[in-house]
């Protein structure tokens, strides 16, 4: 085969991939609603700059991005997103418009990435550059993109080491479709970039996440949270479980309530798809348990609350006297335990936090952050939380000082971007 005939015959087989899938793909019920908009172009606004945002993480990564935009001439900026959360809040910080009078901002969903659509979208949007947040690499729109003469930045980038073995079997295709620049939030996410992509100009950025993670005030959500916990009984938080960890977790939940009868304690799984399987874990504990969405305040005795609302947790953090972050006790890359510590809660994690790096080992010596081998010791740390809970005050003031000095990475990235539509 010859280097050029890769591209196209890869593409074709790529396209009898997603063809095969497209079937099971519209029988989701989380893609019912957004499916006829996934396979097609014609709903995407022309923009000047396109910004790619997978998730409920990303998106707040867009926005903070969009809000340091202060070009000298108008802008389109089009921002796509490919999940259900990540499109409330785009949503919601649109109606906000806190954005400069010179950048208009339009929302859609992201298309497929099946070869015609994606060619369809580039022509569409036809965008003077294109920003992917983290790792939003998709084959078929970056090969357009580049026949396009589009700027490709990746932004706030971020690689692990599993998918760095991945992306390292599939490198003569990778080489073929390089972004221009990839801006990594650490040193060893910017070896994997450049052991993947030769040709791109790869550098380092303060990742945005310091910056979109302020504290945030105790917001009213249909009633203050405040009105929900019971005082003065204490508030355990385990935050975006994921399903490899629940039969863990759901014996951390038995030894501390055990070991600390009088409490409540919230539980947040990481995909509210996992409910109806913690429904069933919880009731067979033999402890009360309720929906977060059926409590009339106040809850007035020791409990267990299953959290199905989307978007309250990070206000929930403030009530918390400690928070368990998931994604840590199996190899799952961790969570961002950052928006916790930022509310002045104690923060305990199991020993995976791969996906965290960025944040630096430093934040283990603040004692801020406790990491645990297993889940016993992470429970017996909560348990010492809720006995010597300690001075709130002084674990915000000091997470925020950590944050703070880390903070800058919106403003390098804007000025980047502002180049790359520039040269474009």
């Amino acid at each position: 085969m010859t280097k050029t005939d890769f591209i196209p015959n890869f593409l074709g087989f790529y396209n009898i991939l997603w063809t095969a899938a497209l079937p099971f793909l519209q029988k989701s019920p989380r893609l019912a609603d957004s499916f006829a908009m996934r396979i097609c172009a014609s709903h995407l606004a022309p923009a000047d700059l396109w910004i790619q945002a997978a998730s409920a993480g990303e998106a707040l990564l867009a926005v903070r991005l969009i809000r340091h935009l202060i070009p000298d001439f108008p802008v389109r900026v089009l921002v796509t997103t490919t999940t259900e959360q990540g499109m409330q809040i785009l949503k919601t910080e649109q109606a906000r418009a806190f954005f400069h009078p010179r950048v208009s901002v339009s929302l859609a969903w992201f298309p497929f990435d099946m070869p015609k659509v994606a060619q369809a979208a580039v022509k569409q949007v036809n965008p003077k550059a294109m920003v992917l947040l983290e790792t939003e690499l998709w084959p078929a729109l970056l090969y357009y993109l580049r026949q396009n003469r589009s700027q490709i930045l990746v932004v706030n980038g971020r690689m692990s080491r599993k998918s760095s073995r991945g992306y390292q079997w599939t490198k003569p295709l990778w080489s073929r479709v390089s972004p221009h620049h990839i801006l990594a939030v650490s040193d060893p996410d910017a070896d994997r970039f450049r052991r993947v992509f030769a040709t791109a100009a790869v550098s380092i950025m303060p990742n945005i996440k310091f910056e979109s993670i302020a504290p945030l005030p105790r917001e009213k959500t249909g009633f203050f949270l405040a009105d929900l916990f019971p005082c003065p009984l204490p508030v355990s938080i385990f935050a975006s479980i994921r399903r490899q960890e629940e039969k863990q977790v759901l014996q951390m939940v038995h030894r501390i309530i055990d070991r600390f009868p009088d409490q409540v304690v919230a539980i947040f799984p990481r995909h509210m798809h996992r409910l109806s399987a913690w429904k069933r874990l919880l009731n067979k504990t033999g402890r009360r348990v309720y929906l977060r969405s059926r409590i009339t305040p106040p809850l007035s005795c020791p409990g267990i609350i299953l959290w199905d609302r989307f978007g309250e947790m990070r206000s929930a953090f403030g009530h918390a006297d400690v928070v368990f972050m998931g994604g840590s006790l199996a190899p799952l890359g961790g969570q961002n335990f950052m928006e916790p510590l930022l509310q002045g809660a104690p923060v305990v994690t199991g020993p995976f936090w791969d996906d965290f790096f960025w944040v630096g080992k430093a934040v283990f010596d603040t004692n801020l952050v406790e990491r645990k081998t297993g889940w016993h010791a992470a429970a017996d740390t909560m348990v010492h939380h809720l006995v010597h809970p300690g001075d709130r005050q002084i674990r915000r003031q000091k997470a925020l000082a950590y944050v703070t000095a880390r903070a800058g990475g919106a403003d390098m990235a804007c000025q980047a971007i502002l180049a790359a539509m520039s040269r474009a």
